[in-house]
Formats: structure tokens, sequence, C-alpha cells
């Protein structure tokens, strides 16, 4: 009798997908995030190419104009429907977007800590006191 190797989760191409929709659907609203950044958070370093053809075939809902490449610019063909709407969904949220790019410095989604994630992002001006 041959054992055969316990299937691996990123073999199958839907799971991978699954954990870059997950990731996307976590960047806040008025912020943005790169290819790169999306792979590392979903476990597929050095996968960003894989993260653009996910967003390709990605359910509507998605905020899928939240992902931009890693100088901060749209990566959609320029004068594009796609890319116009891309401009228009940043801009709708808020996000500045000059020549196509979107200042990473302001904008960039840093991944949630695991407080954050289980109670929600801090709340600006609060502080609490330590005994």
């Amino acid at each position: 009798m041959t054992l055969r190797p316990s299937p691996d989760p990123d073999d199958d191409p839907q799971a991978r997908y699954r954990r870059i929709y997950a990731v996307v659907a976590g960047i806040p609203r008025g912020c943005v995030a790169t290819y790169g950044q999306v792979a590392a958070a979903a476990g597929l370093p050095r996968r960003a190419r894989l993260v653009g053809r996910a967003l390709a075939v990605c359910p509507q809902a998605l905020p899928w104009h939240r992902v931009v490449n890693a100088a901060g610019c749209v990566s959609l063909p320029p004068g594009s429907a796609a890319h116009a709407e891309q401009l228009r969904r940043l801009e709708a949220e808020g996000v500045e977007v000059h020549d196509g790019r979107v200042a990473l410095g302001r904008r960039r989604w840093q991944a949630a800590t695991l407080d954050e994630m289980l109670w929600g992002p801090p709340v600006r001006g609060s502080r609490t006191r330590r005994s």
C-alpha cells in the first residue's frame, strides 16, 4: 500500500483566490495596498501577479480598487473604462490620486495586529489610564 501525501492547499487555485479575496476585503475604506502586500498577507509571498489575476475575476462587491502597484500607480491601462472606474472609486473614498498615482506614504494600509482584528482599530484621541 502506497501512501499519498496530503493535498497541498496552495495547489488549489480557488483556495488561493479565497485567501487573496479575504485580504482585499479587509483593506479599509480610504486606504490602499500593493499587489505584493496583498500576496504576502495572504500567505503567498512573491505572488503579486497571482493577486492581479485573482482580482481580474473577483466578485463585484470586493473592493478591488484599493489595490495598486508597488509604485502606488493604478495598473490598469490608462484610458480604459476600468482605469477610470478605479480612479473614481478611490477618489470617492477620499484617496487623492495624481497622475494615476496614490501617495503610499499616507494611504498604505498596514495589516491589522491581532488586537485590531479582535477589537477593531484604536480610537484616535482616546487614551487609557494605566494604574
